[in-house]
């Protein structure tokens, strides 16, 4: 997945005051992905089936490896 280069974002502050800022390179990435936390997504979900499967098997068999599952 190819995220934009830029993004302007708003939120409101914790004093209920609307903020707006511009992001570039590198923090706008961050940022980005930040939002993807807040609404529930993680990096697999943007992958095609086959390679979220590959990922997630491999995941699977570490957390056997590890006594965790």
């Amino acid at each position: 997945m190819q995220r934009p280069a830029e993004v302007r974002v708003q939120w409101l502050g914790l004093d209920g005051k609307r903020q707006e800022e511009q992001f570039a390179g590198l923090w706008a990435t961050c940022v980005q992905h930040e939002i993807d936390h807040l609404n529930g997504k993680l990096f697999i979900d943007y992958l095609g089936p086959l390679k979220r499967q590959m990922i997630t098997r491999k995941m699977e068999k570490l957390k056997r490896e590890r006594g965790r599952g």
